[in-house]
């Protein structure tokens, strides 16, 4: 009988996403060289998670192993910027991912067990727990009396989603403009990548999820350089729970094309640190998202948009 294969650990999933990062900010081109001890040092980790993390990249042909120089990039990273999507997951991803399928298809209660979730999903109770626990920590659920576990509640459904624009609405271009407020360069710079390298695929390789994870690491990284520390966390739980699948459902390709402009020319204001100018444009972007119609957008769209070119 075949054994089955033991999945990855989350840790190295995570660091194989972080090499990624790091390869995509220092303009890696195939064929460079992915020296463990430069990675572990730039991702701060020892080598043996790096090891095992370059494995996996191997195993999906990112990178390859030659046996006189070790690792090199494999692809190109700047035109495949769906890499990441990707990845294998460990077990408990994929069960805390099904658990939030499950929740916004509305097939969950709003409270769930340990015991239901394990019949369900026919899942040992150390895997449930894992990803019970995951979701707890990234403030999806809260633990509630005895065994049980409560969502919490999330902006799927109309009404919630334009409360969830409101009061990104109050926080988001207020953290830009907080005293403080610091834009981490690495960061912007493999985000620019990845958006322009999305933005040129045509219409039907547009990939919703590489979509979904750049909208999220772009407006987490302006939650992230606020320099007011309840500001930062307020809105860094409140767009964690905007992860649930589906979330971008019945916005079409031409919206999210203008969405991933708008973060586009907001970066370039916050690089060039004008952000006032930075700030107005995030709440136009937001409200025209609320709106998530492309005939709004395209009519809505005040001149400022097209008067204001990227600064030299």
């Amino acid at each position: 009988m075949q054994a089955t294969a033991r999945r990855p650990r989350t840790n190295h999933l995570d660091l194989a996403q972080r090499i990624l990062d790091v390869a995509r900010q220092r303009g890696f081109e195939p064929g460079a060289r992915l020296p463990e001890q430069q990675i572990a040092s730039l991702c701060n980790v020892s080598r043996t998670p790096v090891r095992a993390a370059l494995s996996l990249l191997a195993e999906r042909g990112v990178v390859r192993w030659e046996a006189d120089t070790g690792y090199h990039l494999a692809v190109d990273l700047s035109a495949q910027p769906a890499i990441s999507a990707e990845l294998p997951s460990a077990e408990e991803d994929e069960l805390a991912e099904a658990i939030l399928r499950d929740r916004s298809a509305r097939r969950l209660d709003q409270t769930v067990t340990a015991a239901a979730l394990m019949r369900r999903y026919n899942s040992d109770r150390k895997t449930v727990l894992k990803a019970l626990n995951k979701l707890t920590e990234e403030n999806l659920l809260d633990r509630a009396p005895g065994q049980s576990w409560l969502f919490r509640r999330t902006p799927d459904d109309p009404e919630a989603q334009g409360e969830s624009y409101e009061f990104r609405l109050l926080l988001e271009p207020a953290a830009i403009l907080t005293p403080g407020f610091r834009l981490d360069g690495a960061r912007a710079a493999a985000l620019r990548q990845g958006m322009d390298a999305l933005s040129a695929l045509p219409d039907a390789a547009f990939d919703t999820r590489e979509f979904q994870r750049l909208d999220m690491d772009f407006h987490g990284m302006i939650a992230e350089g606020c320099a007011n520390r309840f500001v930062a966390d307020a809105l860094a739980d409140h767009l964690r729970l905007r992860r649930l699948p589906g979330i971008y459902a019945g916005v079409n390709v031409f919206r999210l094309r203008q969405s991933l402009l708008e973060h586009l020319n907001i970066l370039d204001h916050l690089e060039s640190r004008q952000y006032e100018v930075a700030a107005d444009l995030l709440r136009i972007h937001l409200r025209l998202s609320r709106n998530q119609r492309p005939q709004a957008a395209s009519r809505g769209a005040p001149a400022l948009f097209g008067m204001i070119s990227r600064p030299e």
